[in-house]
């Protein structure tokens, strides 16, 4: 099982590369695009009129699409930003406590937040709600992305909460654990 949740967030933060793979091709052929028709109508001939249509709203989605692809990989490798003064300065069971407290009220959030946003995709997939630029994209597309990403976020924090609670250590503290001791 461990196994198959590593490969899910691994794939999750691939996912989420690729889509800033695309984001980025998709900017370099719209401005290589003016560049060309630049130099054209420099040389006297006619532009070749090259862009990439819709490119602010696809690549809108995109990134949001790779903003939440990668949450559960980045949760996991310690990359997200926590507060860990209070839990430091607590004594070891009580941090722990607060610790299980904080990721279940996360894993709560992150549950109610995929619910909703799969709801969006429904309908706006039974709907067939379509985006306002000029190519236009079903937008069940990138909320289904969102969802998915915002689902295996839920799904690595249950993890960790069930991790923690069994007396494990969760990939996000033996992340940090392992920075801390190369910091030394």
């Amino acid at each position: 099982m461990r196994a198959a949740l590593d490969r899910a967030y691994a794939a999750g933060l691939w996912l989420a590369c690729l889509c800033l793979v695309a984001i980025a091709v998709l900017v370099l052929v719209q401005v290589a695009g003016r560049l060309i028709d630049r130099l054209a109508m420099a040389m006297g001939a006619a532009p070749l009129q090259i862009a990439v249509p819709s490119l602010a709203e696809i690549g809108g989605f995109l990134l949001v699409a790779a903003s939440c692809l990668a949450l559960a990989g980045t949760l996991q490798q310690g990359g997200h930003v926590r507060v860990t003064m209070i839990t430091g300065a607590l004594p070891a069971a009580a941090g722990r406590i607060v610790t299980l407290l904080a990721i279940a009220t996360a894993a709560g959030l992150a549950i109610w937040a995929s619910w909703h946003s799969g709801l969006q995709a429904l309908d706006s997939w039974q709907f067939n709600s379509l985006s306002f630029g000029i190519v236009k994209i079903p937008l069940w597309l990138p909320q289904g992305a969102m969802t998915s990403g915002l689902g295996l976020l839920a799904v690595a924090l249950v993890d960790a909460f069930v991790t923690l609670l069994s007396g494990g250590v969760p990939g996000f503290l033996a992340a940090e654990q392992q920075s801390d001791l190369g910091a030394e």
